[in-house]
């Protein structure tokens, strides 16, 4: 018996829609059948590759790497020509299938000649260049791209081959002459046929297909022969597309859906199960059948064992290392010389003076010496790690976007650097907040540190193109990420292939919320509005069977939406690179994989917040002559009382950060009064403290309402600033140095363990005793630990928090002293949660005007209008000592009253960037004619623009439909009749063209003066009308409330506006309504679901909380319907915060439809009717479940403890809103 098989032919679940088992999956099959290689052949890409090898490491088994890839149509007749389509001569012959040929290529390892490494680079680049010669999408490759990566490779040529076709047609002669084709091809790169032969490899598929089907025994046998006869080698595989048998439906679905067709048996790609990993006694049978089969002379069994030992021999020829060939485990910088420094030496020079440098400037006085002996320690740390070129790195990238006049700011625990705050990376002081260079960047930990940095969401292309044109494309690619199977995408793909209608399958996957597919029946049987919508009927069960067995396989790569890969030129030799939907250059590998391949990956987040400040600060400068940076605390004190008034009034809306209902609800409770109480407030928002119980004691100690929490004296020092309760990760830092003596790198590396069950426990076994030998005993350790173990994992970085109190203060500063051109920044770059319309809402609620769509003076963004004037005894430019909510809000009401709000060209459906410049470049326009004219926009798009109210000015709203009438007419002037009379304009039109470009200004024709719209006997158009074009055509209300249709009906029904709440006492039953404007599900300590909604009505915004045991009647209409009536109870939640907690929700639609039909009593019959029907469906739902078996509610439980439903913090179901 042979001693282990090694599969060649192997796709994974990165062969997109088509491979069905992980990498992990198939490494952890072979090595169970004591298969000491294992390739991986993935179509087109080298998407799995790193994962792939790891694993293999992992489990001992070598790994080998190679690709699978479509051969473009070639002409003439050589190897790659396409087969012509015709009957073979010899006995008749059979249709040829037309679909590109594909040929596998595996790199060489030390094993395979020249050395560790080259095989790998020579893969990579031949992926790269097949990507660049195909469309995108269509990666095709070509025999001299193949030949060109010999002799680092071996070329396996398949039954799926242009060679293996030709044997499958029965044209032997043909077979021949293309398999010493591609031997010649490559003797004429390698420069001898010797070679050239070891490098082309002939595989053999024996998968029992039907004879004439590609891997049926017919074609191995005969393509065995012809290997013999070439003097090739030949080698066996299975063409692996699943670890197990049991997979093959999952590979008939992938096969429909990806090739558009219903899961038909004359649509399958393959008819046997025989493409699973299979054992080494399973593969020894096939090779001794197909040595039977082809009649060598000699033993049978001699046969089978050669076949099977060229197999090994080819496997161990391209055995991998991943640390020797694919440099996993090493570091890859850009070089110095690229920097401007002569070696790597130098480049810490370079450092050290540039740090030293911004020292002197920063940190003046006494705060110097403190922030001199920190930078040294920082400084000695990267210079031992060899990270000065890592650091020069990012910095001369936010030089780049500072240089371009760009906003830029860091995130994440890189704040916590003195040394990037001093190279203008970080903006966030870290002496000053008390933040550790060890929660970013230690000597103890592997791998390379982790910056990310904001810039303005609309200018991060641009940046991209700055670093590669800065650093060349040689040394810079974006990262990719791999989007998944999740259970909306798998229902619509099932679905299709089951011929289900589309809008059934629609509707489903709308139903559902944005949860793994392998959860659905689980969220069927848990979920009561899944169950409302019939989700649970018999026979959609195989539907749902299927979309769980696609769960997590990846479906499409795509751009990162940050992460961009810096590195040395060797860059293509490490990873291949392909075209990403924006034509940048793209790693085939995640921001994991590049992690683990050493390279430095800098996440460069396009943030709307900063487009947002950066609009906000231009308008600024266009009104008031002022050019603010925000950057500068002189300019934008930290300390302003008014902006925590702001703050504290819970008005934050379109603020960064602090604009959710929970936030809202405890700036509220907290009332911020300093910079650090925003970093506070902001980490306090995290699941750590909730897990912890630590709000509750921080915000009454905060309050005085109760003592400060003093675990032990010792830790007082480091839990002063938030009231004795641990809020940050660099808490838990500093309580593990002081309770064990340990540095801060040990106690960062004990609460990274802390992330798993074992890491947990094993930190405990080695803190008790460490710190009982330090004092901590008892009571006050299992207090300690409590805290520690629940906190570690999921607590929130204070350099993080830092870094987004930034661009939070700063937002609310802006809100603050410039509402309306705050509002203007949020609005053309909705940067929040919320629809657009309830900011527009909330600066209309503030003072500011809202002016409709104008086609004069609306922009491509939304624009500011002086409407008003200050009062005479204005006292806005003497700032506030104290921090009083109701006084800043009532001077932000002041400053907002000034402006108006003009609604933005761009808001309008359909239409485009360049159409919006076009049309703005053109103002004013003297008519709707003048524009028709001039502007040229196609009729949809000004019919829009019409019913949106943009031409109002040249007639009232009424008259919306008149101007209409007057477009139709002028279209019909625009297309003469006539061929010579189209002609003559065309040449009128070119001319006034010429002669408008050499003054610099657009062609106005000859028209008549302008004469004010006829009346063309039409009705008027109502408000309400108005409204509804308005949201069809905008996507928000701006001639009045969409709710106020709806009022006669609230007022017959005693439902309070949002704006009488605060008013109202707790325990108040209350009847709210409104637009839904937001729905969430966030985690909470019980590990229940609880859904929170956010209403919007003519006055405001009410939030509504919506505990499990009530949501069973009312979750459907909660998640499905827009317009909703609420029933609850009012529950303060401090001077400034109320919500309710809810009993019920009803569709409103139906409710006022009733009304306007029935009156009151029809209204009440319709909401008695309603009420019973939603409790029906749910009890029907619920004994539906419980016929399957005991309800149970299914919670996640995280090592730390904390336990979360799975349909938490999940995107809701239903269309967004």
């Amino acid at each position: 018996m042979f001693a282990a098989f090694a599969h060649l032919h192997v796709a994974s679940s990165f062969s997109l829609q088509y491979g069905t088992s992980t990498p992990q999956e198939l490494v952890d099959r072979a090595a169970a059948w004591g298969q000491g290689h294992l390739a991986l052949t993935d179509r087109d890409g080298l998407y799995g590759a790193v994962r792939f090898a790891r694993a293999c490491t992992e489990a001992g088994v070598v790994p080998v790497l190679g690709v699978d890839l479509a051969l473009a149509h070639a002409e003439g007749e050589g190897p790659g020509a396409a087969t012509p389509t015709r009957r073979s001569p010899v006995r008749g012959g059979a249709w040829v299938d037309e679909s590109h040929h594909r040929v596998r290529v595996l790199a060489c390892g030390g094993q395979g000649g020249g050395g560790h490494g080259v095989g790998w680079a020579a893969l990579c680049r031949l992926v790269s260049a097949t990507h660049a010669a195909g469309d995108r999408g269509e990666p095709r490759t070509t025999t001299g791209l193949v030949a060109g990566a010999a002799p680092a490779v071996r070329v396996l040529l398949g039954p799926d081959s242009d060679v293996g076709r030709a044997v499958l047609a029965r044209r032997r002669a043909e077979a021949r002459r293309l398999l010493e084709g591609w031997v010649d091809a490559v003797a004429h790169r390698v420069g001898d046929h010797v070679t050239a032969r070891r490098v082309v490899v002939v595989e053999l598929v024996c998968s029992g297909a039907p004879a004439g089907e590609p891997g049926c025994t017919d074609q191995a046998v005969g393509l065995w022969h012809l290997a013999s006869e070439v003097g090739v080698r030949a080698v066996l595989t299975a063409a692996v597309r699943h670890a197990d048998p049991g997979d093959v439906v999952v590979a008939d679905v992938l096969d429909a859906a990806r090739r558009h067709v219903l899961l038909d048996p004359r649509h399958l790609e393959q008819r046997t199960s025989a493409a699973h990993l299979a054992s080494t006694p399973t593969m020894v049978r096939v090779a001794r059948w197909l040595a039977e089969r082809a009649a060598w002379p000699g033993p049978l069994e001699r046969a089978a064992d050669r076949l099977l030992a060229t197999t090994c021999e080819v496997a161990v020829e391209c055995g991998l290392s991943a640390r020797d060939d694919l440099g996993i485990g090493s570091v890859h910088l850009p070089e110095p010389e690229v920097l401007g420094f002569a070696d790597a030496q130098d480049a810490m020079a370079g450092l050290v003076q540039r740090c030293r440098t911004a020292l002197e400037e920063l940190y003046p006085g006494a705060a110097r010496r403190r922030a001199a002996d920190r930078l040294e320690d920082e400084l000695s740390t990267i210079g031992a790690l060899g990270y000065a070129t890592y650091f020069l790195t990012v910095a001369q990238v936010c030089d780049l976007i500072r240089e371009a006049g760009g906003r830029v700011a860091a995130r994440g625990s890189g704040a916590g650097s003195l040394v990037n705050r001093l190279l203008g990376i970080s903006g966030v002081d870290p002496l000053r907040h008390d933040l550790l260079m060890e929660r970013f960047c230690s000597p103890l930990r592997a791998e390379l540190p982790d910056i990310d940095i904001d810039v303005e969401s609309d200018r991060r292309t641009e940046i991209y193109e700055r670093v590669l044109e800065r650093f060349g494309d040689g040394r810079v690619t974006c990262v990719s990420m791999m989007e998944t199977y999740r259970v909306r995408h798998a229902v619509r793909d099932v679905g299709a292939v089951l011929g289900m209608p589309p809008v059934e399958v629609d509707a489903i996957a709308k139903a559902f919320p944005h949860v793994r597919a392998r959860d659905a029946r689980a969220a069927v049987r848990d979920l009561p509005e899944l169950r409302a919508a019939g989700l649970d009927a018999p026979r959609l069960q195989r539907m749902l069977d299927l979309v769980e067995r696609l769960d997590g396989l990846p479906r499409h790569i795509a751009l990162h939406p940050c992460g961009v890969v810096l590195s040395n030129l060797g860059l293509r030799d490490r990873t291949p690179v392909e075209a990403s939907w924006l034509g940048f250059p793209m790693s085939q590998f995640d921001k994991d994989d590049v992690e683990d391949m050493g390279l430095l990956k800098l996440d460069v987040l396009g943030i709307r917040m900063q487009s947002a400040m950066a609009h906000a600060l231009d308008l600024v400068e266009a009104t008031d002559g002022v050019r603010i940076d925000l950057d500068d605390e002189a300019q934008v004190p930290h300390d302003d009382a008014e902006t925590f008034g702001l703050i504290g009034s819970t008005r934050t809306l379109g603020c960064f950060q602090i604009e959710s209902p929970g936030q809202r609800e405890l700036v509220g409770k907290f009332g911020p009064r300093t910079f650090e109480d925003v970093i506070i407030d902001i980490s306090l928002f995290r699941p750590g403290p909730v897990k912890s119980d630590m709000i509750t004691p921080f915000l009454a100690a905060r309050q005085g309402w109760a003592e400060p929490l003093l675990m032990h004296p010792a830790l007082q020092e480091h839990l002063r600033s938030t009231e004795g309760v641990v809020v940050f990760h660099e808490q838990v830092l500093q309580v593990i140095t002081a309770t064990t003596g340990v540095d801060l790198a040990h106690s960062d590396e004990a609460r990274r363990a802390m992330g798993t069950a074992e890491g947990r426990e094993a930190v405990e076994r080695w803190w008790r005793p460490a710190a009982a030998a330090r004092g901590f005993t008892g009571e006050v350790a299992d207090r300690i630990w409590e805290v520690l173990a629940a906190f570690a994992s999921f607590g929130f970085c204070k350099a993080h928090a830092a870094a987004f109190a930034l661009p939070t203060y700063q937002s609310a500063w802006l809100k603050t002293h410039y509402p309306a051109h705050f509002m203007a920044g949020v609005l053309t770059h909705d940067p929040g949660m919320y629809p657009k319309r309830l900011i527009l809402d909330d600066a209309r609620e503030l003072g500011v005007t809202v002016l409709g769509l104008d086609v004069n003076a609306s922009g491509e963004g939304y624009r500011v209008e002086p409407v008003g004037q200050e009062e005479p005894d204005d006292d806005l430019s003497v700032p506030l000592t104290e921090v009083d909510p109701d006084r800043a809000l009532e001077r932000v009401r002041r400053r907002a009253r000034r402006w108006g709000l003009r609604v933005a060209l761009s808001e309008v459906k359909g239409l485009g960037q360049d159409d919006a410049r076009r049309i703005v470049a053109g103002q004013p326009y003297a008519s709707l004619a003048d524009f028709w004219h001039r502007a040229r926009v196609d009729r949809p798009l000004v019919e829009r623009m019409v019913l949106a109210g943009a031409f109002d000015a040249f007639a009232s709203p009424e008259r919306r439909r008149d101007l209409l009438v007057e477009l139709v007419d002028m279209e019909r002037w625009r297309e003469p009749r006539s061929r010579g009379r189209r002609a003559r304009l065309a040449l009128d039109r070119a001319e006034q063209d010429r002669r408008a470009a050499e003054r610099g200004t657009q062609p106005m024709l000859d028209l008549p003066a302008p004469r004010g719209v006829g009346d063309a006997g039409l009705p008027p158009m109502a408000r309400e009308e108005q409204v509804a074009h308005e949201l069809e055509v905008l996507g928000m209300d701006v001639t009045a409330h969409v709710l106020e249709p709806h009022l006669p009906t609230l007022r017959a029904l005693g439902a309070r506006p949002a704006r009488d709440l605060l008013g109202l006492r707790s325990g108040t039953e209350v009847l709210v309504a409104g637009v839904r404007v937001a729905t969430q599900t966030p985690p909470v300590r019980s590990g229940r679901r609880v859904v929170f909604v956010t209403l919007n009505d003519p006055t405001g915004a009410s939030d509504a909380t919506f505990f499990e045991d009530v949501q069973g009647p009312y979750a459907q209409v909660l998640f499905q319907s827009w317009f909703l009536l609420v029933r609850g109870v009012v529950r303060r939640t401090g001077p400034r915060g109320v919500s309710l907690r809810a009993t019920g929700a009803w569709e409103l639609s139906e409710l006022t439809g009733a009304h306007r039909s029935g009156g009151v009593d029809g209204l009440f019959a319709a909401w008695e009717e309603q009420d019973r029907v939603q409790h029906e469906r749910a009890r029907a739902g619920q004994e539906a479940a419980a016929a399957q078996g005991p309800l149970g509610r299914r919670v996640l439980v995280h090592a730390s403890g904390y336990r979360q439903s799975p349909y938490a913090d999940v995107g809701a179901a239903g269309p967004a809103v």
